[in-house]
């Protein structure tokens, strides 16, 4: 009979320490410090009033990067239940996400506001903000659009020279008109073209 309640007490304690691990197998917490200057982005997070986490290595999707605010939501994992090997898996900042956002639209943002949003009718919208928006080290930028490139600035500077294919034109006429009208110079006696020093 004593070796059965043994047996009997033996298996429960087991199964509450594998219900334990389970239990501590995840956690949510706060970021409170974040150091995005090694290898591993590495987070400080507290998970509760008696436990924070110095040094949690974060893992995100190969080719995007972002450092999360403090106080940023995390979601962190622990292999095997043990809780000094923790790594973030998840974040969100739930003061700047945005929302509303439709069934398969999709955003990049930053803190300050400025997005890049893959809308589902309105094609793609850039949000800088206020701010610069500078493309680096390109040795062609090309645009191939089916209607227009249309600019809406008061300025438009060029540091080189301007080539078209096709015609130029401001409000008034082409310069393919204007060259027309340089071509045709008329005196008493008709119409006469000028030197290229003309």
């Amino acid at each position: 009979m004593t070796s059965a309640t043994n047996q009997s007490s033996d298996s429960g304690g087991v199964l509450q320490r594998m219900m334990r691990r389970i239990q501590l197998a995840t956690g949510w917490g706060r970021v409170t410090f974040s150091d995005d200057s090694k290898t591993a982005q590495l987070l400080q997070v507290k998970l509760n009033d008696s436990e924070t986490r110095d040094g949690t290595p974060r893992i995100a999707e190969f080719g995007f990067t972002s450092l999360p605010p403090s106080g940023s939501d995390v979601l962190v994992v622990f292999l095997a239940g043990d809780r000094s090997k923790g790594v973030v898996v998840a974040t969100a900042h739930q003061a700047s996400r945005p929302t509303n956002l439709k069934e398969g639209e999709s955003m990049i943002y930053d803190l300050w506001g400025k997005s890049i949003y893959l809308t589902q009718s309105g094609g793609i919208i850039v949000d800088a903000k206020g701010t610069p928006v500078t493309v680096n080290n390109a040795t062609t930028v090309t645009i191939n659009a089916a209607e227009a490139v249309q600019m809406n600035t008061p300025v438009l500077r060029v540091s080189g020279d301007i080539e078209a294919g096709g015609n130029v034109q401001d409000k008034v006429r082409t310069m393919a008109a204007d060259r027309l009208l340089f071509n045709q110079h008329t005196n008493g006696s008709g119409t006469t073209t000028p030197s290229p020093q003309q």
